[in-house]
């Protein structure tokens, strides 16, 4: 009952906050949300000890009894990437196939070590010092970009649907790589009897990498021979619930990654799935059920991140950390889109081209949109002296990233669709 009884309130909230955003703020319906929230969060904390005493502190334990982390990464994320990998095309990602696995891989790995390193020499200047590791556990969490964010944020923004498919197309495929490396880096940071070796986390990596690319492989192709045999719009949305449901608990049983397992799946489904498994009808309805799942799972998100703003002990301390650590991430992000787009730029010759000229890479840069899977990263974190530091930081790089980049990546594009 009292999980029933939170998740009515967050409903009940959402769909207030989207309708004021709706007639008054008129921003994309996400930010909207996220916004309201973080003004009734900064107007409690100001207020609310003041005049509404009791309901401040019911509120404050409403949102501190929900593990954000759990929440998002073990429930939300599966759902939100079948949703959006169910309508990108897949036709339209084979054709940036190389260019999608560097900038999902390599610019992941080569953006945690820049922001790591910088980090690391700059903070003392600042007057904090903090050792390598958590630098690097820093780096790790807020490299990957956030696919949830970034399909909301440019379905909204109207951004044109190439420029957005090859921004989507990176960041649906680079949390599996981000979340296995936080992992590993935060275990060398927190559990001194660990042993980091090149095998050892090349495995963990080939087993949750691969290993979730052929279980989404698996479920796709049986759910689409399944439905095809049926061609029943209701069982059919029966069938993708309990891919996303049922699929999670078989990723997490077999260690691979559900975020992969879910985009491939999702891919599939919506590619191949639609095409010899469904009437038009049944298109219809399945497209139009996970659009409204997207939407409300959507707006309790960023209302989530909105309302996390309680939960920060006291954001004020590391304003020009959080600062300073915005142009390290952006710096971070250029750099690591940028060389290996050099690199296809030297070896063109041996028929390896990149799908990305200067425009795309500038709008490639600017909607690498950070968002909930870092805040839910940073909260996994086991309890030390660092982990306020970070999660603070890691807020202030994320609201800048939703906020600013979000509100703006759509006009970018269409200004660089103008020029090309």
């Amino acid at each position: 009952m009292e999980l029933y009884y939170t998740f009515s309130v967050l409903i009940v909230l959402a769909s207030f906050f989207a309708y004021l955003n709706l007639r008054f703020l008129k921003l994309p319906g996400t930010i909207g949300i996220m916004i309201i929230a973080m003004l009734v969060s900064v107007g409690i904390r100001l207020l609310g000890d003041s005049y509404f005493p009791s309901t401040t502190k019911h509120f404050f334990d409403l949102i501190k009894q929900f593990d954000f982390n759990e929440i998002l990464m073990g429930a939300m994320l599966n759902f939100l990437l079948f949703a959006g990998a169910l309508h990108v095309n897949m036709f339209d990602l084979k054709e940036q196939k190389v260019s999608i696995m560097i900038y999902s891989t390599v610019s992941v790995v080569l953006s945690a070590l820049i922001i790591s390193v910088l980090l690391y020499y700059i903070a003392p200047l600042l007057g904090i010092n903090i050792p390598y590791i958590f630098c690097l556990v820093f780096g790790t969490l807020i490299s990957p970009t956030d696919p949830i964010v970034v399909l909301g944020v440019l379905k909204e923004a109207k951004v044109p649907k190439r420029i957005e498919t090859k921004i989507v197309g990176e960041s649906l495929f680079n949390d599996g790589v981000a979340v296995v490396m936080f992992a590993v880096v935060l275990k060398m940071a927190t559990d001194p009897t660990f042993e980091a070796t090149f095998g050892s986390i090349s495995w963990l990596f080939i087993k949750e990498g691969i290993g979730g690319l052929l279980l989404g492989a698996v479920f796709g192709f049986t759910a689409s021979k399944v439905m095809k045999k049926i061609d029943d719009y209701k069982v059919s949305v029966l069938i993708t619930l309990s891919i996303v449901t049922g699929g999670f608990l078989v990723a997490q049983a077999l260690h691979v990654s559900s975020p992969l397992a879910m985009v491939v799946a999702g891919l599939i489904i919506g590619n191949y799935g639609k095409k010899v498994a469904m009437s038009e009808v049944t298109k219809d309805y399945l497209g139009k059920f996970w659009e409204l799942i997207d939407e409300i799972l959507n707006a309790v998100l960023f209302l989530f991140i909105g309302f996390e703003l309680l939960l920060l002990p006291d954001l004020n301390k590391q304003l020009l950390t959080g600062f300073v650590a915005i142009f390290i991430v952006l710096f971070s992000r250029l750099t690591s889109i940028v060389l290996p787009w050099k690199f296809f730029d030297i070896f063109k010759f041996f028929g390896i081209k990149s799908a990305y000229n200067k425009g795309s890479l500038m709008v490639l840069v600017w909607g690498g949109i950070r968002g909930g899977v870092s805040i839910a990263l940073v909260l996994s974190m086991p309890e030390s002296e660092y982990k306020n530091l970070l999660l603070e930081v890691t807020y202030i790089v994320v609201l800048f990233s939703i906020v600013v980049q979000g509100l703006t990546v759509g006009k970018l594009a269409n200004r660089v669709l103008e020029k090309e």
